[in-house]
């Protein structure tokens, strides 16, 4: 008999059954209910009647957990095992544990679909737990994947019913788990949708909202709880739960404790602290899939430590190597002349460096009378320097800096100053080249009116300087530096529901992997480096060093720098024509999605998470006295600052990575080391010796594999502006990238219609080739 004071209560209950069939397999069933239990509020019992077994008929059956639910979804009591004994039950109440008994409506109920992104490797083996974590409460962790796999495009439904009221929904939880027996493979979550259930168990109508809780990256056992929030991107300041507030400072804490400055260089922009590749885990690694790239005939040549015998020996490798490269095949026919050595200092792969100057610089030892035979008829050094004609390429950088040893060979260094004049035909040519910083006897200045064979040498050694700066400076320092600095800053002080966070990422995560790469290989011992480069391992860090140091933050903006050095106007100038209107394509997008987030500046001064970004990336990045804005006042401000780093890590690198094989294919135009010293005097060279100047056989083709593997994007290279991240698709996003997108087609249409209509064409800023971040 039941004991009396019992109260009465409609109640669902779930059995989950094991049983043994004919075959002697263990399974398990769940079977739920609707059950009149009562209740004893004296003692530690509750009855129920279930009126037939609820077992499978034609075998024994245990049940093994028992759950029992109220009307709206409450979970009341859950047991342990007990065993079927007819019709009437008797289920202990567990110890220390309370029986629950909410009113009715005061509980929840929801439909969650887990969404596992396409991708072929985005599936898992792994268990899924998830939570639904509410600003009252929470749900325990549930089982998503127990009847479902997580394979590549599928959704998995899962019912969560909480244990009381949760109020407004604001996190979803998510936790992997391994299984015995099966590899622990990451997991690509695409999404997690939730919507509230009505009382009778069936989701609100379609009109009712559904909360998508954005994901769109790998998950890993070791990621623990990874907790996932709905909603659009918003300030700190716009936060109104205090959990989302706690949610981003908690990601913040983890993001820094995961993500540490390092440093490759002391003096120079730092780095991530990581020592090797498994450290950036699956979000911050990503595949390079090479075109197909033929170096059979650069191969071969590795016992070969000689010096070239002749330049027919050069072209007969050039033959094989440069002779589908059409532009390569243009500088070896006029790598001499010195029209195309002014070119390429406007155009060429190191377009950096060129300025204008109104004065001669007191250490180059020129005079008017010295150079009035290579000015207009009539007109004077003086008369030039004030129109605005002359122009200076300075690399005071490389002064004094010991030179690398190539096959147990001493190289040489020089640190030239090359005076330019802008002629009457447009053309940008070379009137005095001084190879030291330190005028003197031993120093002569080398002009046009000199021997072809001194001129021709004196252009080989500014060239073969301008490697030397190219490769660290312009390309590793000024995009991979820059790309891993605001990288690290990015990933530290910006969550991912902040909007700059999600701005900036897409051209910068792959910046940790491929410095990596670059430090282990090409920038470390036994690499190219090295092995070929004239300035070697003991030199980077002072090269880095004394650039880091004299850069200015108008030399990373692009139209303060064209116009500081005045190359904005000049007629040949492709690179600054094209990098002009992409800066200015970039600079609308960047602050269309500024106005979408920021009022005014004073939401500006007030984001607490911007300031201590701008704060991090000066404490780790250049010297105070460099330009950079040290906080920031207004939104003009953080647009520029923000489209300097987007075009740093996208054109700029485009136009100083994927142009350097072009320029190098024929190597006397850029000779990456110089095997004897700056001739001290005039007169005394011949073409023979000038092949003796030049690197031996087998470093020029170590030099010349590495480039070509460099120059190549990836076959599914990301343009600028394009975005797979699901967050550009939501309406205000899309509409700003369809419009920058539709601005660089513009833009490259045009590019595309100019170089058609040139002998040599200036392709690297045509924004279908440019990828959208430093990713080779």
């Amino acid at each position: 008999m039941s004991p009396r004071g019992l109260r009465t209560m409609v109640c669902t209950l779930s059995c989950r059954f094991l049983f043994k069939n004919s075959f002697s397999r263990f399974h398990l069933l769940t079977i739920f209910r609707r059950i009149r239990i009562k209740i004893c509020p004296e003692s530690e019992k509750i009855w129920f009647h279930w009126g037939s077994n609820p077992g499978p008929s034609a075998c024994k059956a245990d049940v093994i957990t028992a759950t029992l639910w109220n009307h709206s979804g409450t979970e009341l009591l859950k047991t342990g095992i007990w065993i079927w004994d007819g019709t009437k039950h008797l289920i202990s109440k567990p110890r220390g544990e309370e029986l629950l008994l909410c009113r009715m409506g005061s509980c929840q109920e929801f439909q969650v679909s887990v969404h596992t992104s396409p991708g072929p490797t985005c599936g898992t083996y792994n268990r899924l737990y998830l939570s639904v974590i509410g600003s009252h409460g929470e749900t325990p962790p549930i089982p998503v994947n127990n009847d479902h796999h997580l394979l590549p495009g599928s959704t998995c439904l899962v019912l969560v019913r909480a244990n009381g009221p949760l109020g407004q929904v604001v996190l979803v939880r998510l936790r992997l788990e391994a299984q015995i027996g099966f590899p622990n493979v990451d997991w690509h979550c695409n999404r997690v949708e939730i919507r509230q259930c009505t009382k009778d168990q069936e989701p609100e109508p379609e009109s009712s909202e559904t909360q998508v809780f954005c994901c769109d990256k790998w998950l890993r056992t070791a990621d623990g709880d990874v907790e996932l929030r709905s909603g659009k991107l918003c300030l700190l300041a716009e936060e109104t739960e205090e959990q989302l507030k706690q949610h981003r400072l908690m990601q913040l804490q983890h993001q820094q404790e995961l993500i540490r400055w390092g440093s490759f260089v002391e003096g120079a922009p730092q780095c991530v602290d990581f020592k090797n590749m498994s450290e950036l885990g699956p979000n911050l690694s990503y595949t390079h899939t090479s075109p197909t790239i033929n170096m059979h005939y650069l191969k071969g040549f590795a016992g070969r430590v000689e010096p070239w015998t002749s330049f027919s020996e050069l072209e007969a490798v050039f033959a094989h190597s440069g002779h589908q490269n059409s532009i390569a095949r243009f500088v070896k026919a006029h790598w001499k002349e010195d029209w195309y050595f002014g070119y390429q200092c406007l155009s060429g792969c190191n377009p950096l460096l060129l300025r204008q100057t109104r004065l001669i610089p007191p250490n180059l030892a020129v005079t008017s009378d010295m150079l009035r035979p290579f000015l207009p008829a009539g007109s004077s050094l003086e008369e030039e320097l004030q129109n605005g004609n002359i122009y200076l390429l300075d690399y005071k950088l490389l002064d004094g800096l010991e030179p690398n040893q190539i096959n147990g060979k001493q190289t040489y260094l020089s640190a030239p100053l090359c005076l330019l004049h802008l002629n009457q035909q447009g053309h940008m040519v070379p009137i005095a080249i001084q190879l030291q910083q330190t005028p003197g006897p031993q120093n002569p200045v080398f002009l046009p009116s000199d021997s072809d064979c001194d001129w021709l040498l004196a252009k080989i050694w500014v060239h073969s300087a301008d490697f030397q700066g190219h490769q660290l400076i312009s390309h590793y320092m000024r995009t991979h530096m820059m790309a891993e600095l605001c990288c690290v800053a990015t990933l530290r002080q910006f969550p991912e529901h902040h909007p700059l966070h999600q701005l900036l990422m897409p051209h910068v995560r792959t910046s940790l992997q491929i410095n990596l790469q670059a430090r282990a290989s090409l920038l470390a011992v036994n690499g190219v480096f090295d092995q070929a480069v004239g300035s070697g391992l003991k030199t980077i860090p002072e090269i880095l060093r004394r650039a880091s140091a004299t850069i200015h933050y108008r030399s990373m903006c692009v139209p303060d720098d064209l116009s500081d050095r005045a190359v904005d106007k000049l007629p040949h100038s492709f690179y600054a024509q094209d990098a002009l209107r992409i800066w200015d394509a970039l600079h609308r997008f960047v602050l269309a999605w500024i106005d979408l987030y920021y009022r005014g500046d004073k939401d500006i001064k007030n984001d607490s998470e911007l300031q201590n970004w701008i704060t991090d990336i000066n404490k780790h990045g250049f010297i105070q006295n460099s330009g950079f804005p040290q906080c920031f006042h207004t939104k003009a401000e953080v647009s520029k600052f923000l489209t300097m780093f987007i075009y740093s890590c996208s054109a700029l690198h485009a136009a100083v990575n994927f142009s350097q094989l072009d320029f190098a294919l024929w190597m006397p135009n850029c000779p990456p080391s110089m095997m004897r010293p700056p001739p001290q005097v005039k007169g005394g060279v011949t073409e023979q010796d000038i092949l003796s100047f030049l690197p031996g056989i087998n470093s020029t083709l170590r030099v010349l594999m590495a480039l070509t593997v460099l120059s190549q994007p990836s076959v599914d290279f990301i343009p600028l502006c394009h975005y797979r991240e699901a967050i550009f698709r939501v309406d205000a996003h899309r509409r700003l990238v369809e419009g920058v997108q539709a601005e660089l087609k513009a833009i490259n249409d045009d590019i595309t219609e100019r170089n058609r209509h040139l002998e040599l064409p200036y392709p690297y800023l045509c924004p279908s080739g440019i990828e959208n971040s430093v990713a080779i």
